[in-house]
């Protein structure tokens, strides 16, 4: 992004108090807490990934709270600092705490659905475009509900608040737990590759390099994709944080395609497990060369309009996929599948 757009993204992001006030210090917990102070910037016009961090305020001191997750943590205090940085106002007052492992795992594991008789389980953004408006059931920051697609079962999970990188890793291991099968993850990634213009085609593959190695997964979408003209398929990265995302970094990227936070956990989280794993996601940005349509204006009305084409389009895919699933009725007559 440019230093204006980057400039925009981030005041979307970070705490209303923090960009109206000054602190002593500023300090990033893991800590899911909507009893404290919301942020202005939320915007809860949408049913999924609205909820921000929060904020309480302790004498000179401002804590903010985010979902436990060693990236959200580290991402958003990154978030913070930058942006303080870049409106002259960063003296060093940031700092974070990183969550244990059992924080983590604790908090991803108040969803309890049992997931074993279902055939697909979709997870992400968007889902409110394939789902029924009004049948949503709700937990401790998410929502799901059931459908029956040509005799599959399938189920929609969303989260309100964000499941970024390795949380998002969590949620996939803690559905295998649950019963799942497959699990498909249903979003937004950036491009690596200059010619291709965002929010005009799908990505989707079964490889992601993380930092300390590649995770490869059973891809529930197999040769399918490359029956379909408007899906690009590809080596994915999967990136902390988009602050680490500069031109260096970039350099570094011969030969990978798309980049996002979560996509490498829920690969390895899902080949750990032994389930199957896919990825369809709408190329949101290109870091590769510079267009009109970036994060930081997602908003625009021609932005919403060709996504909701393009999440039309993966509903399709995915129930094409679906169709070549066998099912065999369970004693309670709901479809399961056996493999």
């Amino acid at each position: 992004m440019s230093t204006a757009s980057l400039l925009r993204y981030l005041k979307i992001k970070v705490h209303h108090l923090i960009q109206d006030y000054e602190w002593a210090r500023i300090s990033v917990v893991a800590d899911y807490d909507r009893h404290c102070l919301i942020s202005a910037h939320e915007k809860n016009d949408k049913l999924f990934n609205w909820q921000r961090p929060t904020a309480h305020v302790q004498d000179s001191r401002l804590i903010i709270k985010c979902f436990p997750g060693v990236d959200y943590v580290h991402h958003y205090a990154l978030i913070i600092a930058t942006y303080l940085n870049m409106v002259g106002r960063y003296r060093g007052q940031v700092d974070y705490t990183l969550p244990s492992e059992h924080t983590c795992r604790a908090a991803v594991n108040r969803l309890d659905i049992d997931a074993s008789a279902d055939d697909l389980i979709v997870v992400g953004w968007g889902l409110e475009r394939f789902a029924n408006a009004t049948a949503w059931s709700h937990g401790s920051g998410h929502a799901w509900q059931r459908t029956n697609v040509d005799g599959r079962r399938v189920l929609y999970l969303g989260y309100l608040h964000s499941i970024w990188g390795d949380v998002a890793g969590r949620v996939v291991a803690r559905l295998a737990a649950l019963g799942a099968r497959r699990v498909v993850y249903v979003g937004k990634v950036g491009s690596l590759d200059p010619r291709i213009a965002p929010n005009t085609c799908l990505a989707t593959g079964h490889t992601s390099v993380l930092s300390d190695g590649r995770a490869s997964w059973r891809d529930f979408f197999g040769d399918l994709a490359a029956s379909q003209p408007d899906i690009r398929s590809g080596t994915h990265v999967t990136s902390p944080s988009i602050l680490f995302e500069d031109t260096n970094w970039l350099a570094r990227q011969h030969g990978h395609h798309f980049v996002d936070p979560e996509i490498g956990h829920m690969g390895r989280a899902a080949h750990t497990s032994g389930i199957e794993f896919g990825f369809l996601h709408i190329i949101s940005n290109n870091l590769a060369r510079p267009y009109p349509a970036d994060l930081s204006n997602e908003r625009l009305p021609t932005v919403i309009e060709q996504r909701t084409v393009l999440l039309d389009r993966i509903h399709e895919i995915i129930r094409l996929r679906l169709r070549s699933i066998p099912t065999t009725q369970t004693s309670e007559g709901t479809n399961a599948c056996t493999f």
